[in-house]
């Protein structure tokens, strides 16, 4: 059990980093001002995007794992909020894959004031995400 939990926590690690880079890439890149610049960034954001989808994949398959193991905590409120908030991570998640394609295609139309504000979402998850698990409210 505490090693799917390690790794849980491993590769949570792995994708939040990528959740929390990702969007900074984008700001930068909105900023590129040459093809070569873009090209960097698009090759850049292809592939943390890869890297953090197998962080999140696994991520969620250990914590399938583990809750497998344990059913009974799905009766738990805080563990169905925990879920609640980890599927709006994968829908956060899947929105970034959007604008990698559309920062490749260049037709990403966000703001940098717009990006720097959406590069917030994951941390205020995180933090949920952290207190549900430790604290596990009633």
């Amino acid at each position: 059990m505490l090693w799917l939990k390690a790794f849980h926590l491993i590769f949570m690690v792995t994708w939040f980093a990528g959740l929390f880079y990702l969007p900074r890439l984008f700001i930068y890149h909105l900023q590129a001002s040459n093809d070569t610049e873009h090209e960097r960034f698009c090759v850049m954001e292809r592939k943390l995007f890869i890297i953090m989808s197998i962080g999140a994949v696994l991520t969620v398959t250990f914590g399938g794992w583990l809750l497998g193991s344990m059913p009974g905590l799905l009766a738990t409120t805080w563990l169905q909020a925990k879920l609640l908030l980890v599927g709006l991570l994968i829908a956060y998640h899947g929105w970034c894959g959007v604008l990698v394609g559309l920062f490749r295609r260049r037709e990403a139309r966000h703001s940098d004031l717009w990006l720097r504000w959406f590069n917030e979402i994951p941390a205020l998850l995180l933090i949920a995400i952290i207190i549900l698990a430790v604290v596990r409210p009633q």
